[in-house]
């Protein structure tokens, strides 16, 4: 997405904004192996509501992940 930084004097110039991206580390229990996925906040919240698991498997269903 892109827009205006825009200055107290109405100055406008062009900026991006870009996706707010982490690249975290998770521990699968069930197969007892650490995996690294790049994920938004909002998906870091996603996993803290539902669990590693039920997200890895919902990330599958929607081929976010192969």
């Amino acid at each position: 997405m892109v827009g205006n930084n825009v200055s107290h004097a109405n100055n406008k110039t062009k900026r991006r904004f870009e996706i707010n991206l982490l690249e975290k580390k998770f521990f699968l229990p069930e197969t007892e192996k650490n995996i690294t996925l790049k994920v938004s906040a909002h998906g870091l919240r996603v996993i803290n509501k539902v669990g590693i698991e039920e997200a890895v498997e919902r990330a599958k269903r929607n081929g976010f992940i192969k």
